[in-house]
């Protein structure tokens, strides 16, 4: 429990903004806003005439209100408005008196109270009403604690972002260091087909209508693969499912323009794709999968992906499995390929443990703050 007094929202606020409304004039320029949650900003959403709005009866919000969205409040959506907008009845704009609470302070305590906070009624979704976000209960300090307790956060949330930037500029050298591996030994190599050296392989899957097929599916821009709900043996009916296993590259044919290719990986081995995915297994002692795949994702790789998938519309940009065959591999000696395997291995343990980094630093300020609002820090 917070060792401070604690005050309604309502009891800091100087003028309850969302009274003031106005109706829009058909040659007004209207600024609609937007918030993002994640980092607690706002800005233009819509810039339209009065004359083309649908919503003509708007609330202006000032420099400095505290807006909130009723839609999306759960969700961190609040930011401290930095110029005029004028918002619909989605949004809840609130003045606060600078006697009496210091913003930074507000702003971090609202990251602690608003978990709590619960919507008084549904209509198809939550939504927030004025008097909902009025009763919300922070902690209140004298001023100059406030003033302290800020000048903490703030110190120790630089620090975070500062080991953040260091992990991505570590993750940064580490790609670069693999193009700088895959440049050299392709440098002078010779280009065959895909075909050649890694062939289209498909494993067709009798269905049995008792059974359940775990799937495994490929995030697009080189993310890797991901794994589907469970598809029941009584829900296959146009589907094609095809096994998957260890070491296949696994390209979907309506995203691979996109970059969906992947190697599965040993948790993927025995779980199917749809007849959406391909897989190809390379030659041994001719290619690797990672080595191909990770050309097929260099600039040069999705060039050839997108040149394979005609057609200028998101779906209807499917890969021609004709045109996949016949796209050109860099085929380096295989023990080069084989090394920049193992180094592609070890740049991958190091993510790994950088993702661990990632949480841990994910986690640590809202600890800090959850510490700081119970008057432990």
């Amino acid at each position: 429990m917070s060792k401070w007094p604690k005050v309604r929202l309502v009891e800091v606020v100087d003028d309850i903004t969302a009274l003031r409304t106005f109706d829009v004039m058909p040659e007004q320029k209207v600024l609609d806003p937007t918030i993002k949650s994640a980092t607690h900003t706002m800005s233009v959403g819509g810039c339209n005439v009065g004359a083309g709005v649908r919503i003509t009866k708007r609330v202006r919000i000032k420099p400095g209100d505290l807006v909130f969205s009723r839609l999306h409040t759960q969700n961190g959506a609040f930011a401290f408005a930095d110029q005029e907008y004028h918002a619909t009845g989605t949004f809840i704009p609130l003045s606060i008196a600078d006697n009496k609470i210091d913003r930074r302070f507000l702003f971090w305590a609202l990251h602690v109270c608003i978990p709590s906070l619960s919507a008084s009624d549904t209509v198809g979704r939550e939504t927030y009403k004025t008097s909902d976000i009025l009763a919300l209960e922070i902690p209140l300090p004298p001023l100059a604690e406030q003033q302290r307790i800020v000048a903490r956060i703030e110190q120790l949330a630089a620090k975070i972002e500062e080991a953040r930037g260091l992990r991505q500029a570590i993750e940064s050298d580490e790609h670069g260091l693999l193009l700088s591996a895959y440049h050299k030994i392709v440098a002078a190599a010779p280009r065959r087909p895909m075909n050649a050296v890694a062939p289209l392989f498909r494993r067709p899957v009798s269905i049995d209508l008792e059974k359940e097929y775990p799937q495994v599916a490929v995030r697009s821009f080189g993310k890797g693969t991901f794994h589907k709900s469970l598809l029941q043996g009584t829900e296959i009916t146009w589907q094609r499912p095809y096994l998957v296993k260890t070491g296949d590259i696994l390209i979907s044919n309506i995203k691979a323009w996109e970059g969906a290719v992947a190697v599965a990986k040993e948790e993927d081995d025995g779980r199917v794709g749809s007849h959406r995915y391909l897989t190809c297994v390379p030659v041994h002692g001719i290619s690797t999968a990672r080595f191909v795949c990770f050309h097929l994702l260099t600039p040069e790789g999705i060039y050839e992906l997108e040149q394979a998938s005609p057609g200028s519309a998101d779906r209807n940009r499917t890969l021609n499995v004709k045109a996949l065959k016949q796209i050109p591999i860099p085929v380096p000696p295989y023990d080069q390929q084989r090394y920049f395997d193992e180094l592609y291995q070890k740049v991958e343990s190091l993510k790994r443990l950088q993702a661990n980094t990632a949480a841990e630093l994910d986690a640590l300020l809202p600890s800090v703050l959850d510490k700081t609002f119970k008057g432990e820090l």
